[in-house]
């Protein structure tokens, strides 16, 4: 995919003085058009690309060099020579935008055969990996490449002698179906980047996949991002959609079919991610070890998703892993990993039922001895982003408090905590009412914005 670019500022030569109408330019076979599309598209590459994208399951934050390098790139306007009519900056606009929805077809799809070719084949020929680890890995991605072939052969069969399209609201709508296919896909990418997290401790993958990221072909990329574009590029489809909406007039024929074509896609991605959440819940939810039977929880079995999960550190400086699902908080302690084995997370304490919890935001402070959170530390330094989680009910009391590495992250467990007291609260009212049907489903936005918290904080915390 193409870097994000802030708009162009150059101007462009103004249009004959003979045009009556703001904004039409007269018929070219000048660098004009270029010139101006050039404007547009980079426009247009700010506003879609630098948008944040709904965040992935066990995703950790990249380094700057992860990113790719810059990509080449053409412009609509620099296929046309000329046309026999005119054409508005609004019409320009959208041609721009259509055409950067096939060309960012044509590139995936030779990412994606580029990631069969370099990095499947080669793995399994040397036997770095065996067959059915591979499999595991890359999932359903063959499958993928031939429905963008589709769709690209689609697009470029709707060009006309000009290079102009007139609709392609009823090319979506038709094609967008087939993406369904990725709700196997995504689900899948959960294990899958959990087990290539596992292998790369293996001397042989892990030289294999660095050799491979330092090749020119991959652009910087290493394989993990290569398995994640199909995922970006599924997000993209609306905000492309909508920017060739802008720019098409009331009287066209797209008027009517790319509002549909949105929700449609729109539909489709939020089922996925509810998949997708599903998936990992699973994942997680049997990577648990339970020391004793009342750890066994009915909310964990019953929870559908997790809201976030990520290292925390307790008072007496123990990193925990957490995990916030649906109607449960759980803490943690990583169980030492078998390289041959997934990852294991040993429950610490009882788990906390989320209609119970009660939730107190810790101001940062010097420590004080008055026996609150911040006493139990000593030290010069200032005790930062800390929460306090307890709760009361049908066990014991429990009161654990926690502390985030940043204030940044600190704020989105409280965000999440909040979300799932709410949520698990309605929801507990209203099940003695309702029919299993017609119980509360969890906010398909919930999906675009729970992120992983993958914490690891740099302040140590004594113990009291």
């Amino acid at each position: 995919m193409q870097d994000s670019e802030g708009p162009c500022n150059k101007r462009v030569k103004p249009v004959d003085k003979s045009a009556s109408v703001t904004g039409i330019i007269t018929p070219v076979k000048t660098p004009a058009l270029k010139r101006l599309g050039q404007s547009i598209q980079r426009s247009i590459s700010f506003r879609t690309e630098a948008r944040p994208l709904p965040p992935m399951p066990i995703r950790a934050r990249q380094k700057a060099s992860s990113f790719p390098r810059r990509r080449s790139s053409q412009l609509w306007s620099d296929t046309v020579d000329s046309l026999s009519h005119e054409l508005s900056t609004k019409e320009i606009k959208r041609q721009e935008v259509i055409y950067e929805l096939t060309q960012g077809e044509k590139q995936l799809i030779e990412d994606l055969s580029l990631v069969k070719k370099v990095y499947y084949e080669p793995m399994l020929k040397l036997d770095i990996m065996t067959e059915s680890e591979l499999g595991q890995i890359f999932g359903t991605l063959d499958s993928l490449i031939p429905l963008h072939e589709d769709l690209l052969a689609r697009l470029e069969g709707l060009r006309g002698a000009e290079k102009t399209v007139q609709e392609v609201g009823p090319t979506m709508m038709d094609w967008f179906p087939c993406l369904e296919a990725y709700i196997t896909y995504c689900c899948n990418q959960v294990g899958a980047k959990a087990l290539l997290d596992q292998k790369k401790q293996d001397r042989r993958v892990e030289h294999f996949l660095r050799l491979c990221q330092e090749s020119s072909f991959s652009r910087k990329l290493d394989l993990w991002n290569f398995l994640d574009l199909p995922r970006s590029r599924l997000v993209k489809y609306p905000l492309l959609l909508k920017e060739i909406q802008k720019s098409t007039p009331p009287e066209h024929p797209d008027e009517e079919e790319l509002p549909q074509a949105i929700e449609l896609i729109q539909r489709i991605i939020t089922e996925v991610n509810l998949k997708t959440g599903e998936a990992e819940c699973q994942f997680y939810r049997r990577g648990l070890c339970y020391s004793e039977d009342s750890q066994r929880v009915p909310e964990i079995q019953a929870s559908r998703f997790l809201y976030c999960h990520g290292e925390l550190k307790s008072t007496k400086g123990q990193k925990l892993h957490v995990f916030l699902f649906e109607l449960v908080l759980v803490l943690t302690r990583p169980v030492a990993q078998d390289r041959e084995g997934p990852a294991q997370f040993q429950v610490y304490r009882q788990p906390l039922p989320a209609a119970h919890l009660h939730l107190e935001d810790l101001p940062d402070g010097e420590p004080s001895s008055s026996g609150s959170f911040r006493g139990a530390f000593t030290g010069n330094d200032k005790v930062k982003n800390c929460f306090r989680v307890s709760t009361t009910g049908r066990s014991k009391s429990q009161s654990h408090s926690l502390q985030a590495n940043d204030s940044f992250n600190k704020q989105q467990w409280i965000s999440c905590l909040r979300q799932a007291m709410v949520q698990s609260r309605d929801r507990q009212a209203q099940t003695s009412h309702c029919k299993p049907s017609e119980r509360l489903s969890p906010d398909p936005a919930l999906y675009n914005n729970i992120a992983e918290l993958n914490l690891n904080s740099d302040v140590e915390m004594p113990d009291t």
